[in-house]
């Protein structure tokens, strides 16, 4: 008689699952381009690949200039002057989220999907900084250094946890600065006072003209008058700007009010003349406006 043997197996199956991991594999450089006193908004972009689902932030550093933050990052030209050009690294396209390193806090953060991802970094070079010329084709630098942070991956061998990102503007177009106009203390009688408004351009030859909006004061016209306010409250005070010391000539915001000139390659000094008519009588307080000079070249 046969005798059936039956032999039973037991089976392991040992599956083991892939490590999550993450690479950073460039960066795009950010660059201004011309500044010339107006915002500057444009975009880089750091390169990420990271397996799908996995947590992941990016911090970027203050910068290589002397005495940078991440909340105040400088571009910087050794020979230019002035030698900084502030600037700023933010995560959102509405430029409000400043974009932190991993000392400072409030990095980006993303999950990776398996599939190369393109991570924006949103740069602005704010308006109305100061502005000189002499810097023909100068260039502002900075180098930041881009970090990946992941708590529960692993970097991929022979790829950096961290590059460099370059960040540049030139500085050769035409700007603009001034200095306040303060009138001191008005008693009835006629007061006048000047500002500066300093024109710099990078190189020689840029026909330029300046014009002054009509401010702030309910009711100012750039033809005069123009008003300034009471402090915390809505009472008005007149005043006039004009291009030429005798006070006859209006500086306005239109054609034949502008004051037009021409660069040489060096700052060139504009003076608003202001005036503020007799015979007022007005609240007692401080009274100001607000003036927006526009340079056109």
């Amino acid at each position: 008689m046969k005798r059936l043997v039956f032999l039973s197996l037991l089976l392991f199956f040992c599956v083991r699952l892939g490590a999550q991991t993450c690479q950073l594999y460039g960066t795009s450089g950010v660059s201004f381009g011309t500044y010339s006193s107006a915002t500057i908004t444009t975009t880089g972009a750091i390169y990420v690949n990271c397996t799908s689902g996995t947590a992941y932030s990016i911090g970027i550093s203050a910068g290589s200039t002397a005495g940078a933050t991440v909340t105040n990052r400088m571009l910087y030209c050794g020979f230019c002057t002035p030698s900084t050009l502030g600037y700023g690294l933010f995560i959102d396209a509405g430029y409000t989220q400043n974009w932190g390193s991993t000392t400072s806090g409030n990095m980006a953060s993303e999950t990776g999907t398996g599939q190369p991802q393109s991570i924006t970094i949103y740069a602005k070079i704010p308006g109305a900084e100061a502005y000189f010329a002499g810097n023909n084709g100068a260039n502002y630098q900075d180098t930041v250094s881009v970090t990946l942070v992941c708590s529960t991956c692993r970097v991929i061998s022979g790829s950096p946890a961290n590059l460099t990102l370059n960040v540049s503007g030139t500085n050769v177009g035409c700007g603009i600065s001034a200095t306040a106009l303060s009138f001191g203390n008005y008693s009835g009688a006629v007061l006048n006072g000047t500002a500066t408004i300093n024109v710099g351009c990078g190189s020689t030859g840029h026909a330029y003209t300046v014009g002054l909006n009509a401010g702030t004061g309910t009711g100012g016209s750039a033809a005069n008058p123009r008003y300034m306010t009471l402090s915390g409250g809505s009472a008005l005070l007149k005043y006039n700007l004009y291009s030429n010391s005798g006070m006859t000539t209006n500086w306005g915001n239109s054609s034949g009010s502008w004051v037009t000139g021409s660069s040489n390659g060096a700052n060139q000094p504009l003076t608003v003349y202001g005036q503020i008519p007799a015979g007022q009588s007005v609240t007692a307080g401080s009274y100001t406006d607000t003036i927006t000079a526009t340079i056109t070249y």
